[in-house]
């Protein structure tokens, strides 16, 4: 079984999902329900996939999880846009979290050839 919480791409999504919990506290209330529990649920499907992913035997059935994780990591991406355009949050928060999601994307992408390709 892989020790998931030395990955890099785990430790980053963790704390995107923590960043997505304390940005989502400060949207509308009328948005619990909708924008605020999706954006949740798909900020920590992200490191959740990996967790689970990493102690599955083979590292076919691994990859199948980070390709998984990589859906979430789209997913909160365009809730951020969404958030942006409804002036939820600043330009600012949307730029520099956006960034951080396009990272552990591309950590994600990494790790999921290596794992397909091995």
């Amino acid at each position: 079984m892989r020790n998931i919480r030395k990955y890099d791409v785990f430790k980053k999504s963790h704390e995107l999902a923590l960043d997505v919990y304390r940005m989502t506290n400060k949207l509308p209330k009328q948005e619990t329900f909708g924008l605020i529990s999706q954006m949740r649920r798909a900020a920590y499907s992200i490191p959740m996939n990996l967790s689970e992913g990493a102690a599955r035997e083979t590292q076919k059935e691994f990859a199948q999880f980070v390709n998984v994780s990589l859906g979430s990591c789209e997913e909160v991406r365009y809730q951020l846009l969404l958030s942006k355009d409804l002036n939820y949050i600043s330009q600012e928060s949307y730029i520099q979290l956006d960034k951080r999601y396009e990272d552990v994307k591309r950590m994600l992408t990494r790790l999921y050839r290596r794992l397909r390709d091995a």
